[in-house]
């Protein structure tokens, strides 16, 4: 068994982007920038923020931190993202979820312009991504591919099987792993009213567990060799930590760990990928890529 390294993996992805970033500035470019809206004061948006903006530094991008008060209105949230579109400077930005809900998430996700929309929600991004054409893909999805590539793990031809179907991971790695440019493998979508999870599981080279549910890929449901990625990160109730709790994933690791030839831990595994595929989508707006 291997454990893939994505803490590692990101960090030195992040000095690669980093070399390019002070390229680009000594030939007279200028710095990438990310902005990032947040609105209210929700613990895990607040941590995850602060890493995007540990990881501008890191990568040499200028970044912006908006916030508003969770009572904000969407009129004023259109408003802001109207206004970061037409802002010259700024190459990317994101718009922190969940927002409260009086806003329509949605609306706000389809205001961004596409060609600044790094998170890879936008319709068209989401839209060229299916038949293949340039775009932003997703940060989780495309920082689970970049392991992949990393770690040089066959997927050509495999049997992946993607265990939930939302529109920020499971459906999007599931393009992703099928498309011959990206993942080139037959794969499987296993959710909530599929009849038997476990047989299908049985049958995967490449599993992929992102439906926040603690522990829920069995040692049973594994075979020998297999390729496990999880995507989960639920916090669950630990009176041993200072914090009261820990990071739980949706694979039941110490158990299915010795049965892989290749697994990612929680934390530290596909969680760094997410940041560091947003400075990637980052510096591919600062290039002008999708222009």
């Amino acid at each position: 068994m291997k454990l893939i390294d994505g803490k590692q993996t990101a960090a030195e992805i992040k000095a690669e982007i980093a070399r390019e970033v002070e390229q680009m500035v000594s030939q007279g470019r200028k710095r990438p920038h990310l902005a990032a809206v947040l609105v209210g004061h929700d613990g895990g948006s607040e941590t995850y923020v602060k890493n995007k903006v540990l990881a501008c530094e890191q990568c040499g991008f200028k970044s912006t931190l908006i916030r508003f008060e969770d009572n904000v209105s969407e009129a004023e949230l259109l408003e802001c993202v109207d206004s970061l579109n037409r802002n010259g400077d700024v190459d990317g930005f994101i718009v922190q979820l969940p927002l409260p809900r009086h806003i329509d998430e949605q609306k706000i996700i389809e205001a961004i312009d596409y060609r600044k929309d790094v998170d890879g929600f936008h319709p068209v991004n989401v839209g060229r991504m299916a038949i293949g054409l340039p775009c932003f893909v997703s940060a989780t999805p495309l920082g689970i591919i970049t392991l992949l590539e990393r770690y040089h793990i066959e997927t050509s031809g495999k049997k992946c099987v993607v265990i939930g179907r939302s529109n920020i991971v499971g459906k999007p790695m599931a393009q992703l792993m099928m498309q011959k440019q990206y993942g080139d493998a037959t794969v499987t979508v296993c959710h909530s009213h599929t009849k038997d999870i476990a047989s299908e599981c049985r049958q995967a080279d490449i599993i992929v567990a992102a439906i926040g549910s603690p522990g829920f890929v069995k040692a049973d449901m594994v075979k020998e060799g297999a390729v496990v990625i999880d995507v989960g990160t639920t916090r669950v109730a630990d009176p041993t930590r200072k914090s009261g709790y820990r990071l739980s994933g949706d694979v039941d690791f110490e158990n299915v760990a010795p049965k892989c030839s290749y697994i990612t831990p929680v934390p530290g595994g596909v969680g760094p990928m997410t940041i560091c595929s947003l400075m990637k989508n980052t510096l591919k707006a600062a290039k002008q890529e999708l222009r």
